[in-house]
């Protein structure tokens, strides 16, 4: 046995090496890709739809679809649950400190949303869907940030095309060029500056808060006027809600609840509780910020009466422009007159 190990192996492999023929890299291994591997591997889609599968999907599949696949981690209305990202909303955030960030706030091309969907969802089941689901997904996801009607209908034909909201917001990255002279130039490695003056100190930046909190409220608050109360006009008998009709409302509620409570202990969640909304005011549930149409609505006398209420469950966005409820609808009559049935018996 050698004394050297190392030493004898690495003699060895040099020896092989050399009197080995050379082999060109050329192992007779393997064989060329057939074109349907690279196509099953090839799932890149560009802004301009190189890639893009044929195929389309409308708002109404993708409610569906979304509903099946998403909403159990975003939501039924793709507002997010829990901490999962939320995927609608965030309009008017992206100069705030803690922004939003969404397909509709955010995102600059279509084509992001689509391949990302694509390729790695839904969790846990990626590339499961047929590209007419993912177009349907994708055209739900537009619907619900209101960028598209309700009858939009999205294909590979019309993806390339559609402009997101923040499509502007992004600038291309030109630092190799605009900050070339931060390592072109030669640096400086001593006496680089005549004097150094200390501006400010930490204990002087004032960056603790003052105490004491809000703003002192006024010492003294203006009376009420004392008025007297108007005679209450005799109470109208209801007509009895029929059980039935309750129980079949309660079960299409299911709908809402995702975004809306109702009974006791009901609370504001992504939408604001509905008990005693027949009747009600719009706009008008203590400690729930409405959208600005909402409030418009509610200061111009809109009251949802049984009519009222029915067409705004029928197509809510097409009833009140720029709504936040990002709920597709109920296209049923019947379905609707239950709801507002259900509603009507938490006064």
């Amino acid at each position: 046995m050698s004394k050297f190990p190392k030493l004898t192996l690495t003699a060895s492999l040099a020896a092989l090496m050399l009197s080995a023929p050379a082999w060109a890299g050329e192992f007779g291994l393997g064989r060329p890709a057939l074109p349907e591997e690279i196509a099953a591997w090839d799932l890149d889609v560009s802004p301009d739809g190189t890639g893009l599968p044929a195929g389309s999907g409308s708002v109404e599949d993708g409610e569906m679809v979304f509903a099946d696949n998403c909403a159990i981690c975003h939501g039924d209305f793709a507002e997010g649950v829990d901490n999962w990202p939320k995927l609608a909303g965030g309009m008017g955030t992206l100069d705030r400190d803690d922004p939003l960030k969404t397909v509709g706030s955010y995102w600059p091309h279509l084509s992001t949303a689509w391949d990302y969907v694509n390729r790695s969802m839904p969790f846990g089941n990626a590339q499961s869907l047929s590209p007419d689901e993912v177009y349907a997904i994708v055209a739900y996801i537009l619907y619900s940030n209101d960028l598209v009607d309700d009858d939009f209908v999205l294909s590979n034909e019309n993806l390339a095309a559609f402009e997101l909201p923040n499509a502007e917001g992004f600038i291309i990255d030109d630092r190799e060029t605009a900050e070339a002279h931060f390592w072109t130039a030669e640096p400086c490695m001593e006496n680089c500056k005549d004097t150094v003056e200390i501006t400010m100190r930490a204990r002087v930046l004032d960056v603790t808060p003052d105490a004491g909190g809000a703003e002192e409220a006024s010492a003294e608050a203006e009376e009420a006027p004392v008025t007297e109360a108007a005679a209450e006009p005799a109470p109208v008998a209801e007509a009895a809600l029929d059980p039935a009709l309750v129980a079949e409302g309660e079960k299409t509620f299911k709908k809402c609840k995702a975004c809306h409570q109702v009974g006791e202990g009901a609370k504001n969640k992504t939408g604001p509780t509905l008990n005693g909304i027949v009747g009600h005011a719009a706009g008008a549930v203590d400690g729930f910020k409405y959208s600005k149409p909402m409030q418009a609505a509610g200061e111009g006398g809109l009251v949802w009466t049984e009519a009222e209420l029915a067409a705004f469950l029928a197509k809510p966005k097409a009833y009140m422009k720029g709504t936040k409820m990002s709920f597709a609808g109920l296209k049923k009559d019947e379905d609707i007159a239950a709801v507002i049935a259900y509603l009507k018996s938490f006064e």
